[in-house]
């Protein structure tokens, strides 16, 4: 008897047989879902039960995603850091000089309101330096004999007396302060109308009021003004406030400080005023004039 032993693979329906089934199958299927829509409960239940393992098989592809965009997002964020450091120490620069432009900008506004309430005719210079002289308080401007300034004209800002041109060039002034010690500014109280005289001291922020009694009527806070009677500088020019007095018996006259009222420390523009008339002759006695008409006679 001869035995043979079981096929080791079970055979079933040929392999054409199945191709065909399954093909008819899915043709079947995919007719139905596209007319009847009788696949898409079924659609639905396999995506909710495949979500877990999609997620699951995502992960490691989203933790990888995660990291690159972190280091990425730091570099990204430090550049943005960076530049934006950059950009604002740019625009504080800016700021800053947009604010002195603003400043700037008022100060010659009032330098225009002053130039319009001014019957003299004036200049608009600017501050260039600091004279070299260490013990001299003069400054020079930008405008020079070229532009019309002349020796002796009076130089203000917004806010009053500066000093008085000392020497002109062709394209350049030399300007002394008031505070310098050898400039000497005709003043009077704007409060009562005491004539005064204004010495400088030699130092910016100080002027002496010199040979005042001690009994005369002034006070801390009186404003002074130019009184005009000298020729030089226009009448009414604020000149200085009065800071401190000291009033002794047993001297003639009292110790008094003032202020300056402008500065050249505070703005670099200046208006420069045209000289004035020219004052009038001293009058001659009229016995004068006849002693010259009259001359004696040699030998009786």
């Amino acid at each position: 008897m001869e035995y043979t032993p079981p096929p080791f693979f079970r055979r079933g329906p040929s392999l054409l047989a199945r191709l065909g089934f399954f093909a008819i199958l899915s043709l079947i299927l995919l007719y139905a879902d596209a007319r009847f829509h009788y696949m898409e409960a079924i659609r639905k239940a396999i995506a909710v039960v495949l979500y877990p393992f999609q997620e699951l098989a995502d992960t490691p592809g989203q933790a990888a995603s995660r990291i690159g965009s972190f280091f990425v997002s730091q570099s990204y964020l430090q550049r943005e850091n960076d530049r934006l450091s950059h950009e604002n120490f740019l625009h504080a620069g800016q700021l800053q000089s947009q604010q002195a432009l603003i400043a700037e900008n008022q100060h010659l506004r009032q330098l225009l309101e002053m130039q319009e309430r001014m019957e003299q005719t004036s200049t608009v210079a600017e501050i260039l330096y600091v004279g070299r002289d260490a013990f001299s308080r003069k400054v020079i401007i930008d405008r020079g004999s070229s532009q019309g300034i002349e020796e002796g004209a009076a130089v203000i800002d917004d806010t009053g007396l500066i000093g008085q041109v000392t020497r002109t060039f062709p394209w350049t002034a030399e300007v002394a302060l008031i505070s310098d010690r050898e400039q000497v500014v005709p003043a009077q109280v704007v409060r009562n109308g005491l004539r005064a005289v204004v010495f400088g001291i030699g130092y910016d922020g100080a002027l002496d009021l010199r040979f005042m009694p001690v009994n005369a009527d002034i006070e801390n806070g009186d404003v002074l003004v130019t009184s005009g009677i000298d020729g030089v500088y226009p009448p009414g020019l604020p000149v200085a406030v009065v800071s401190n007095i000291e009033r002794n018996a047993a001297y003639p006259f009292a110790k008094i400080t003032c202020t300056p009222s402008a500065g050249p420390n505070r703005n670099r523009q200046v208006l420069v005023m045209s000289r004035l008339a020219p004052l009038p002759d001293y009058p001659v006695p009229l016995e004068a004039k006849k002693g010259k008409a009259k001359k004696p006679r040699k030998g009786g």
